[in-house]
């Protein structure tokens, strides 16, 4: 049994793969799943609430009422295996290899810059340094705002990119660019990068914002 099993449960899971491959009523699922039509009412209410499901429009040539078609979410195709943290690696890899680390950082962090772009940029300092932690908690993070005789510190519990920053922790530099252009404030790196790999970032109050 695989961890999305553990998560949601055997039929679940069967549910969420029939639905991968094709919208499909709730007597098509039950067809396909040998269960009752109420059971897997169930199951896609639930689906439904966790936004793993949708509705997708009816099915109209059924010779009676027209029944509701369900569709995987988008939410939900992300829960199914990707290879993306592979991929991810391999394209630093080979950039490293090819130009050297530098050129590396050099287009993670326009990368983090990109990503900054739309971020609210308040006037207090405090408030940019609670944007960008928001904005790191939009990637994927779980981050924790502090006061340090310095400044502030970002302290993550878990890094959105974990899969890739045990080997390349050049990664976190997309992160830190982010976190420099939305605080406008010098920003050091702290990052855990061993075991579970952790975001932590050392914001610097000794200078204003810029405009």
């Amino acid at each position: 049994m695989n961890w999305l099993e553990k998560l949601l449960g055997e039929s679940q899971v069967n549910l969420l793969r029939i639905l991968r491959r094709s919208q499909q009523t709730i007597t098509s699922l039950a067809a396909r799943m040998g269960l009752t039509d109420n059971a897997v009412r169930t199951h896609i209410a639930t689906l439904r609430r966790n936004g793993l499901v949708t509705e997708a429009g009816t099915q109209r040539d059924t010779g009676g009422k027209p029944a509701r078609m369900y569709d995987l979410s988008r939410q939900g195709e992300e829960l199914f295996p990707k290879a993306y943290s592979t991929i991810l690696s391999e394209l630093i890899g080979q950039i490293e290899a090819r130009d050297g680390k530098e050129k590396v950082v050099e287009l993670l962090r326009a990368v983090g810059v990109h990503a900054s772009k739309g971020v609210p940029r308040p006037e207090e300092p405090g408030a940019r340094v609670a944007a960008a932690a928001d904005a790191l908690r939009s990637l994927g993070a779980d981050i924790d705002i502090s006061r340090t005789d310095t400044g502030w510190r970002l302290q993550g519990y878990g890094c959105p990119l974990s899969a890739v920053t045990e080997k390349r922790p050049s990664v976190c530099s997309l992160a830190h660019a982010l976190v420099s252009e939305v605080t406008q404030q010098p920003v050091i790196e702290c990052c855990d990068h061993t075991g579970r790999p952790r975001c932590a970032f050392e914001i610097l109050a000794s200078q204003q914002p810029a405009g």
